[in-house]
């Protein structure tokens, strides 16, 4: 049998401790929610870490063991230390696969690989959401119907500031009537990230079961493959005669 899939489950746990909104959806923190879900996988090994941990619990030991990371921050983004920052991009590089949920596109490492500001619309308003399914063929979108709904959510809408993404696998339109690309897939090095809109504090998205479905799928995809690249400068003979 292969080897369980190791994810650390990243989440800036602020918003749970200081307001109450948060604190009842999520009495233990998004994080634990998360892990659950993925623990109560058989291929799947989830642990945590948080902003307010020595290192932010992203010592180099629990990165060297880490296949996926999953990233969660809103309010402090500014606080996630740049050192700390350059080692999870080392890692993506190497090949750990990173997940990024909701307003963790303003997240330094989600900017740093991207490249760009990374700036969206955004309106919090507790509406309606559909997420279409726009590459059913894609691993991340497996087990998923032709769109599904979240029945209140805060909206993002376009232009949202990124690269083309190498996939583009969900579009979701909000009752305000804005539309978001909210599901991205970009290769970088040897590392895959996928940005998944949903995920704002206030509402139980992380307990909604297509987009515990979405995150399973995106780890899966997301875990690194067996190769002997790594992203390095050589200078090796040539293996024909010259």
């Amino acid at each position: 049998m292969a080897d369980a899939i190791r994810v650390t489950v990243w989440n800036e746990f602020r918003h749970e401790k200081h307001m109450e909104a948060v604190k009842k959806v999520y009495p233990n923190g998004m994080h634990k929610v998360i892990a659950d879900f993925l623990n109560a996988e058989p291929d799947i090994k989830a642990r945590t870490a948080t902003l307010d941990e020595p290192d932010h619990g992203l010592t180099d030991d629990v990165l060297a063991q880490t296949d996926v990371l999953t990233w969660w921050g809103h309010m402090a983004h500014h606080e996630v230390r740049d050192d700390i920052v350059e080692k999870v991009h080392h890692r993506v590089l190497e090949g750990m696969g990173l997940l990024a949920f909701h307003s963790a596109h303003y997240s330094k490492i989600f900017r740093k690989l991207m490249g760009t500001t990374c700036s969206l619309r955004w309106r919090e308003a507790g509406e309606k959401e559909r997420i279409w399914v726009v590459q059913p063929g894609h691993p991340v979108a497996n087990g998923l119907g032709e769109y599904f709904e979240l029945p209140h959510v805060e909206m993002y809408g376009e232009f949202f500031d990124v690269p083309q993404p190498d996939n583009l696998i969900f579009v979701s339109w909000f009752q305000g009537g804005e539309v978001f690309r909210s599901g991205l897939c970009y290769y970088r090095g040897c590392g895959k990230v996928f940005y998944f809109r949903p995920g704002h504090e206030t509402f139980p998205i992380f307990k909604d079961a297509n987009v515990q479905q979405v995150i399973k799928n995106a780890v899966r995809w997301a875990a690194p493959v067996k190769t002997a690249v790594k992203p390095r400068s050589t200078n090796p003979p040539p293996l024909e005669k010259l």
